[in-house]
């Protein structure tokens, strides 16, 4: 679990393909006196297992299914990445609660400079814009981001002068692909709520006990 505030870059010495899958290799300046073979590390938003550690980086092995949802699929040696390390307890929660599994890849569509400030408008496939809201949270590229507002399957955020020179999206520029995780939350009440996702991603909550108005009339939650 990850709070999506990016505590340092760090650069791609090389993506190593092994059949379906990749070895990664990242080099970086933080710290990673703390960090243990098996623990994670969101490199851009995708949650990865360290496998080794050396010469002030680490690698991690990319599954098929995160190269076929990220942008990791198409990452080349000197590209830049965003890292945090796992959240531990006793940390502060400074974003929002991010897990590391990418929805989906997000193409920026405008980069606007206003004042300080970057306004960026990413375009998302609609079976993810379906969980983004206005003021709610989205992680781009593992970083955590409010909403400013939504517009079929566009949304726009605010990036000020901090996070910019922070991550790596003060690089970015139009066209390039990003990846997107929505708020966990929204998942969640979607199930629940009748007609939402049931334990396979297909449509159907209502039928496997989701919460409805009858059983909130029934608790004493309507009048």
């Amino acid at each position: 679990m990850f709070t999506g505030i990016a505590a340092a870059m760090g650069s791609v010495r090389r993506l190593t393909r092994r059949g379906d899958d990749a070895l990664l290799e990242v080099e970086t300046s933080l710290k990673l006196d703390d960090v243990r073979i098996g623990d994670s590390i969101a490199v851009s938003g995708a949650c990865l297992t360290v496998t080794a550690l050396a010469g002030g980086g680490f690698t991690a092995d990319v599954s098929a299914e995160t190269l076929s949802r990220t942008t990791l699929r198409d990452t080349k040696a000197g590209d830049r990445v965003n890292l945090e390390k796992a959240l531990r307890v006793g940390d502060p929660l400074g974003g929002h609660i991010v897990l590391g599994h990418v929805d989906g890849v997000g193409t920026i569509r405008e980069k606007t400079v206003r004042s300080r400030s970057v306004i960026f408008a990413f375009e998302v496939d609609p079976e993810v814009s379906r969980y983004i809201v206005a003021k709610g949270s989205v992680a781009v590229d593992g970083v955590s981001l409010t909403v400013n507002g939504c517009e079929k399957n566009l949304f726009y955020v605010n990036i000020i002068p901090h996070t910019a020179a922070a991550t790596t999206l003060g690089g970015k520029s139009v066209s390039e692909r990003v990846n997107i995780e929505t708020d966990i939350l929204a998942r969640y009440v979607e199930k629940l709520l009748p007609g939402g996702m049931d334990s396979r991603g297909t449509a159907g909550g209502a039928a496997h006990g989701g919460v409805g108005m009858d059983l909130l009339a029934r608790h004493g939650f309507l009048k």
